[in-house]
């Protein structure tokens, strides 16, 4: 057997420990240290991009959780900042739902990774234009109300929308948006204008885009200038 052959074998025995051969030379207890070791270092890295996901799962339906995206998911990034990343990626393709899991899970872990992903990104705010620092978001869960004594069955009729910026200060905020405001911000991260993206809205909503209605849309303009969402 080549030595990229054994590395292999060894690796696949790591990730789904029990279910590969012993390679010659290394016993199941010395083989047992390997996979402890390399799954608490994975496990690290995910619970502490998804903290509030792991408080509301229990103990070993997290660990099966952990252990299956080990297993399973094919990481495309040696990054170790990127596993969250890789992780929320096979949430959303090859994750297969237990009963008992949330049905919000997928989006929850969305919301956390968002954060996360904010916080280590290495763009900047521009001059002119929408900061690709400020992500508006739109989820079918009050993601944002969630935790261990908030855990809805059924999503409300109304999706929730929310924008998320990370300001001159380096940190992370939120805010809930309306729909409008939600849509006004999508049409100005495409790269639209101002004026036009305020035209297209009250075209598609048989608004008039009078005085009234361009000064109300300035006010929330200003106020995003001012926390660095969006530079005129």
């Amino acid at each position: 057997m080549s030595g990229v052959a054994l590395q292999q074998q060894f690796a696949a025995g790591i990730r789904r420990p029990g279910q590969q051969p012993l390679l010659d030379g290394i016993t199941a207890a010395r083989m047992a240290v390997y996979q402890e070791l390399f799954f608490n270092n994975i496990e690290g890295f995910i619970s502490g991009a998804f903290p509030l996901l792991q408080r509301l799962l229990d103990a070993p339906r997290w660990q099966r959780l952990v252990r299956s995206f080990i297993a399973e998911h094919q990481a495309r990034t040696p990054y170790f900042l990127q596993i969250s990343q890789e992780f929320l990626a096979w949430l959303q393709s090859g994750y297969t739902a237990e009963a008992g899991d949330p049905p919000f899970i997928l989006e929850l872990a969305h919301y956390e990774w968002v954060e996360l992903a904010l916080d280590v990104s290495e763009a900047e705010v521009p001059e002119q234009g929408w900061s690709p620092l400020a992500w508006p978001l739109a989820y079918q869960w009050p993601v944002q109300r969630i935790g261990v004594d908030f855990q809805p069955a059924v999503p409300p009729s109304e999706p929730t929308c929310l924008l998320v910026w990370r300001d001159l200060q380096d940190k992370v905020r939120f805010m809930q948006l309306s729909p409008f405001a939600y849509q006004l911000a999508t049409h100005l991260q495409a790269g639209a204008t101002a004026n036009a993206a305020l035209h297209a809205l009250a075209g598609q909503h048989g608004l008039s885009a009078d005085s009234r209605y361009l000064n109300n849309a300035q006010t929330l303009l200003d106020d995003w200038q001012r926390q660095a969402i969006w530079c005129s």
